[in-house]
Order: C-alpha cells, then structure tokens, then sequence
C-alpha cells in the first residue's frame, strides 16, 4: 500500500479519533504506518503494536513474533517464547520473540482502543499536554517507553513529515 492509499483509507479513523480525544490525526496516522509498514503486516486489525495484559480476554488477544531491544540478556521471562537474543553494539540487546498483543474486529476499533490506551496508562501524562502537536507527541511518547526502539521518535517524526507532504496532494 502506498502512503497516499493508506492516508485516505485509514484518515478518516485517525480524524475521529482526533476529534474525540484530541490527538494529532498525524501522530496517529504516523504511528499506524510505522507498526503497521503501511498496512502490511495488520495481524487482527491491530495497527499500532499494543501489547495485550492479563486482563485482555482470549478473544481479543493473538501470539505475534516481535523484536525487542533491552538492556540486559535476561530477560527471557518477559515473553511466552524466545527465538534470539543478540547483542548489538551499543550494548542492548536484541530479542527476537512471540508476545502477546491485542486484536480486533475492526480498523475503527483499533484506532479507537489506541487512544484510550494513551489515557489509561499514567506514563502518557506528560505527553497529552501536547497531544495537538503531532511532533512533540511522538517525542513525549517515545520518553514514556511506547517502544524499545532506541530511534523510535525520529521515526515517528519522519513519517510524520511524509504523511503531512502526501495529504497535501490527495
């Protein structure tokens, strides 16, 4: 799917989700195509790689192979299977796993249940002052740990920007 695709099927979530909650439509977007890959890998309706709890019930939860970088090679106990774990050169660690993460119905639900989760998780705090601002979003969000990726704001911001340039010509 090219960005222009993905921008204008899946825009109209992100706007309402925008217009219930505040977040950048260009945050959420943005975060959806990097999860995502631009909609190639959409395992259960599930665009932004929230990871399922103990509290998620069966139907709504799916087993996926993830990558994690972490500080320590011990942390095998995190995950329900381990494939790798590699040392990087910056000193993380590379787990190569299956984990958990939600599933559902459909695109509007996933875009919807997103949101919430940048609610109901105290560490967001700080970044819902600037949830209108898709950049400093992205950077706020990245702080608080949504992913292990140690360049995860950069991306977010790039993608941004992409989405920003191609909206512009639909």
């Amino acid at each position: 799917m090219t960005p222009k695709e993905f921008i204008k099927q899946y825009k109209p979530f992100a706007i309402e989700t925008e217009r219930k909650t505040g977040i950048s439509h260009l945050f959420t977007l943005a975060q959806a195509a990097l999860e995502s890959g631009w909609a190639k890998s959409v395992h259960g309706n599930m665009f932004f790689g929230v990871k399922a709890g103990n509290e998620t019930p069966a139907e709504k939860k799916q087993l996926l192979t993830t990558t994690e970088v972490l500080n320590s090679p011990n942390m095998k106990h995190l995950f329900p299977q381990v494939m790798s774990v590699k040392m990087l050169t910056n000193g993380k660690w590379l787990y190569r796993v299956k984990d958990w993460f939600r599933k559902y119905d459909t695109p509007e639900e996933c875009f919807t249940d997103h949101a919430q989760f940048f609610f109901k998780n105290k560490r967001y705090a700080k970044a819902l002052l600037v949830r209108s601002d898709p950049y400093k979003f992205a950077e706020e969000v990245a702080k608080a740990g949504y992913a292990t990726a140690p360049n995860y704001a950069d991306s977010l911001k790039k993608l941004i920007k992409t989405i920003e340039e191609n909206d512009s010509r639909i």
